[in-house]
Order: structure tokens, then C-alpha cells, then sequence
């Protein structure tokens, strides 16, 4: 059976969508690997959404909390706010209870990416406040590490992400994720789904 990989985000403007677009490929480019994109529910009413003039959601399927069981694999995004997860990612995980009473993501390899809006905005403690989630539940928490190679130690331009996982600065929202950053999505999505892989074909 196909080693199944979810990539699972909360995206306002973007961003974070687009970095999942690139995780799932590099997750999917891993043989024998199924990856999905889902997005967590939205918190916010329209009418709110429209004066924070966010854009329309991508049309990608809403995933609920049970069905994070069926990965063996999943890597979570989400944007900072004040150097955490979104209240939005948050609120999908509070509802994740009855998962963690059968710990039914005990075991399960996960990873983080995320967004910020500066270089200080907490690329590193976005991820390292949300491993708790990941701990209480069992979890384990694959970070990337060095090895994203030369890109890591890039000084030439700005770059997001860090040994946490893939990241990208927003800065006032109007900065996309670039080239150097897309890639670093692209080889933590292709490295946590090998490692998925292994796990799952170490328990068969």
C-alpha cells in the first residue's frame, strides 16, 4: 500500500498555501508515496476576511480532525502570529481530543512549516512553540536539519525557513516565497515522506 503523506495548513494570504503546494510535490516526487493538501477550517467570518482584505480561499479540500489518522506521514503550516501557530491551526487542533485520548497519531513522523511577516518575526519560535502539540500527541517531530545543504548557509539573499522546516517572509504581504525557498519546501516534503516511508515499511 501507498505511504500516505498530508500536508495540512491554515493560509490568510497565500503564502503558506504556496509553500504547501511545493511541500506536496516534493513529497509526491518520493516513490510509492500518495501526497494530499488540505486546509483547516476558517475561524473568521466572510465579512471579516473581506476587511482584512485576504484573498479567496484555494480551492482545496477542508480536512477534519479524524482524518489526520489515515496519514502516515503529515507536515502542518501555518502563519505566525506573535511568534506562534495561527489561532485558526490552533482551533483545529484543540479539536483533535478524541485523537489524543486513542493516541492515534502516536508514532506518526510530522514536520512544520510556516510564514512570518519579518526576519524577526519568528521563524524559529513558530515551530518550536507548536512541537508541543506534536509531543502531547505522541508524535514525531522531523525537522530538516542541514540537510537542505548549501541553501541553509545562504547570505546573498533573504531566505526563510530554518533546521525547523521550510519557512518564507511575507513581509507586508506583498513578497512571495522565492526560488531558494520554494526549493527548501520542495526537499522537506520529499525528506519527511522518506522518512514516512521507512516507518511504515519498518511496521508492515
Amino acid at each position: 500500500m501507498a505511504t500516505k503523506v498530508y500536508v495540512v495548513y491554515y493560509s490568510m494570504y497565500g503564502h503558506v498555501a504556496r509553500l504547501a503546494e511545493e511541500i506536496k510535490k516534493g513529497a509526491a516526487s518520493v516513490e510509492g508515496v500518495e501526497a494530499k493538501l488540505w486546509q483547516v477550517p476558517e475561524t473568521l467570518s466572510e465579512e471579516v476576511l473581506g476587511k482584512m482584505s485576504a484573498p479567496p480561499k484555494a480551492d482545496v479540500p477542508v480536512i477534519t480532525p479524524g482524518e489526520l489518522a489515515e496519514a502516515d506521514g503529515l507536515i502542518f503550516g501555518f502563519p505566525t502570529r506573535f511568534g506562534m501557530m495561527s489561532a485558526q491551526f490552533k482551533a483545529f487542533l484543540d479539536a483533535t481530543g478524541g485523537l489524543w485520548r486513542t493516541q492515534q497519531l502516536a508514532g506518526k513522523p510530522a514536520g512544520i512549516f510556516y510564514s512570518t511577516g519579518s526576519q524577526g518575526g519568528g521563524q524559529e519560535t513558530t515551530a518550536l512553540t507548536a512541537i508541543t502539540q506534536l509531543t502531547h500527541h505522541g508524535m514525531i517531530f522531523v525537522p530538516i536539519g542541514y540537510t537542505f545543504g548549501p541553501g541553509m548557509f545562504e547570505m546573498e539573499e533573504v531566505k526563510g525557513g530554518s533546521p525547523y522546516g521550510a519557512g518564507t517572509y511575507a513581509g507586508d504581504g506583498m513578497r512571495q516565497p522565492s526560488e531558494l525557498e520554494l526549493a527548501q519546501a520542495f526537499h522537506q516534503g520529499k525528506y519527511i515522506a522518506g522518512i514516512a516511508k521507512k516507518l511504515k515499511g519498518s511496521s508492515d
